[in-house]
């Protein structure tokens, strides 16, 4: 489905933490400093941009805000350090594919997704000369270090997985510029944004191992699912605005937002879709509640993990939207620091 979108001059975002902060908690890691610097020092050393660009990415993403309110309680500032360098070398990679030259280009998309695929399946070779090849290298060697096999093998490396399957799809859509059902759009982005490997990165952060039975028991699968929506849903809406400069989004028929995908879909207005999601959102919060109550016991051991794990993913998603308005890279060009309300947002120029 190929279609052209009319949209007005703005459009009234609502308060999408206030929706959830009687549920999720907000927390800040006391390491952000540190990982600011030294994530920073890291990222340089591949050569991934030029020295302005990578001066406009850094100062606009504020990822030390990320990773500090996403993984408040990280065993240690090591850790802290990791989930830096992920999120530097995941949004870089990310942007490739969602911004960049290769934005509606599959073939070339896999070609680098296969480059690194190979540090992937054998960590001992040589250091790739694709940057985010060879990031990728660095922060699966320090997950392996200090997590366990189930961790690193069946939870990021498949996440990977996951994630680089759904960027293929997605660029496959818009090279053809097709709209998928709202349904296949849903399950679609629970891979694009990369859910499976956060769920990673929260349990290296803390260390913890919990069975890889327990994370396939449907009670786990369905609540799983229901938070990396919230991600990618809050992210949908913070993100319309600035997904691409220009609107290249609507202009070249990318409608990789889910916000477009109901317009479409639904043949309705920009804010009445945003008023769709906003409803779909706090239904999410509500399941989230409900499914967190019904959860089986798997043990003393397990379970005290569970309660562990669940309080972190709750601080990530909690975390990840205050870090949505803060950020200039969603909210140019200084970020909403201060969240009071709903908030009137004026479209950039086509």
């Amino acid at each position: 489905m190929a279609t052209s979108l009319n949209l007005p001059e703005r459009f009234v975002l609502p308060d999408l933490l206030r929706l959830t902060d009687s549920v999720f908690e907000l927390k800040i890691s006391p390491f952000q400093e540190q990982a600011r610097r030294v994530g920073q020092e890291w990222f340089s050393l591949f050569g991934h941009f030029d020295d302005m660009k990578l001066s406009s990415y850094l100062e606009t993403g504020k990822y030390d805000l990320f990773v500090a309110l996403g993984f408040p309680n990280t065993l240690d500032a090591i850790r802290l350090e990791t989930c830096m360098f992920y999120a530097l070398w995941a949004f870089a990679a990310d942007d490739i594919t969602d911004e960049g030259e290769l934005q509606a280009q599959p073939l070339d998309v896999q070609a680098g997704i296969d480059i690194s695929a190979t540090v992937i399946d054998r960590l001992d070779i040589h250091r790739p000369l694709d940057p985010c090849a060879a990031m990728l290298q660095d922060i699966l060697e320090r997950i392996r270090i200090s997590a366990s096999p189930q961790v690193y093998t069946r939870r990021f490396c498949t996440g990977w997985v996951a994630w680089t399957q759904g960027q293929v799809k997605q660029t496959t859509n818009r090279s053809q510029s097709v709209v998928p059902s709202v349904e296949e759009f849903i399950t679609l982005r629970r891979a694009t944004i990369a859910g499976r490997m956060v769920e990673a990165m929260v349990q290296y952060a803390l260390d913890l191992d919990i069975p890889d039975d327990v994370f396939a028991h449907p009670a786990l699968k369905d609540i799983s699912d229901v938070v990396i929506d919230l991600i990618a849903w809050a992210n949908d809406l913070c993100s319309f605005n600035v997904r691409d400069p220009s609107f290249k989004e609507q202009a070249d028929g990318d409608f990789s937002n889910l916000v477009f995908v109901l317009m479409v879909n639904r043949q309705i207005d920009l804010q009445t879709a945003v008023n769709v999601l906003t409803a779909m959102y706090g239904d999410r919060v509500k399941d989230y509640t409900q499914l967190k109550h019904e959860l089986p016991s798997f043990g003393a051991a397990v379970d005290t993990q569970l309660v562990v794990y669940w309080k972190n993913m709750e601080h990530f998603f909690q975390g990840t939207v205050k870090w949505y308005y803060s950020s200039p890279r969603y909210f140019p060009p200084a970020g909403v620091p201060h969240v009071d309300g709903d908030l009137e947002i004026e479209l950039l120029p086509r």
